[in-house]
């Protein structure tokens, strides 16, 4: 896993309301790079899904059976 993704920038600080114009953000994401965007979406996953990079990966749960 890149380093970059376990990162969060914490010297950025932006306050804003929750009454603001939905198309600035719509424009803030526009102006980034492609994969800006997609390095912005995997750390939103990761952090809903409580992802730990130490921990070992799903284990397989189905088998493949021949059918008679």
């Amino acid at each position: 896993m890149d380093n970059y993704l376990l990162k969060l920038d914490r010297s950025v600080l932006t306050v804003g309301t929750l009454h603001q114009d939905p198309r600035e953000e719509t424009r803030f994401w526009l102006s980034k790079l492609p994969i800006e965007r997609l390095i912005a979406v995997e750390l939103l996953r990761m952090r809903l899904s409580n992802y730990d990079h130490t921990t070992t990966r799903l284990q397989r749960f189905l088998t493949v059976t021949e059918r008679p």
